[in-house]
């Protein structure tokens, strides 16, 4: 990867997959929309591959189910944005970072990064890809989505869902 990436996991990417394809999320099993924990790593796999590269704990991420599902749609969203705009030979970096009070998912890529202000533009123009895709799924579970970007640098979007209360991280009890 180029000098300031991501790195990819130890061992290489989790899973081989078409070059930045589109993953659907799997809903949640009966009984599990109501916040029951998913795993986050679960989800992302299916992205892993050839031009992805997932990296995260050795553990499960578990969030309430809803959360889970929509950061994980969001990463797909920003997946999405990778191949189109980056083109079929970019490759993308997923990092998931288990923190206590909140789980944090960077997608990074090599594209051409974005002009300055492209993004405001967009969505005065009425493109709301990102506000709604991913800035608004952030926002309904009380997140942030936050992107840097340098012309011939790339793209970094950084992905920040809360940890609600009684969804312990790997090694806790519920708290």
């Amino acid at each position: 990867p180029p000098a300031g990436s991501l790195p990819g996991p130890a061992g290489g990417p989790r899973a081989a997959s078409p070059a930045l394809a589109a993953v659907a999320v799997a809903p949640a099993p009966d009984g599990a929309d109501g916040g029951e924990p998913r795993d986050l790593l679960a989800l992302l796999a299916p992205h892993a591959g050839s031009h992805v590269t997932l990296s995260g704990p050795g553990t499960p991420v578990p969030l309430p189910a809803p959360a889970a599902t929509e950061l994980a749609a969001a990463v797909g969203a920003a997946l999405d944005n990778v191949r189109v705009h980056a083109g079929e030979g970019a490759h993308a970096w997923i990092l998931v970072e288990d923190e206590p009070d909140a789980v944090t998912v960077t997608v990074r890529d090599d594209g051409p990064g974005i002009p300055e202000g492209r993004l405001a533009d967009a969505e005065r123009e009425g493109r709301l890809g990102v506000a709604l895709s991913i800035r608004g799924r952030l926002r309904d579970l009380g997140g942030s989505a936050e992107w840097i970007s340098a012309p011939g640098q790339g793209t970094e979007v950084e992905l920040k869902v809360p940890r609600r209360p009684g969804v312990a991280r790997r090694g806790e009890t519920g708290r």
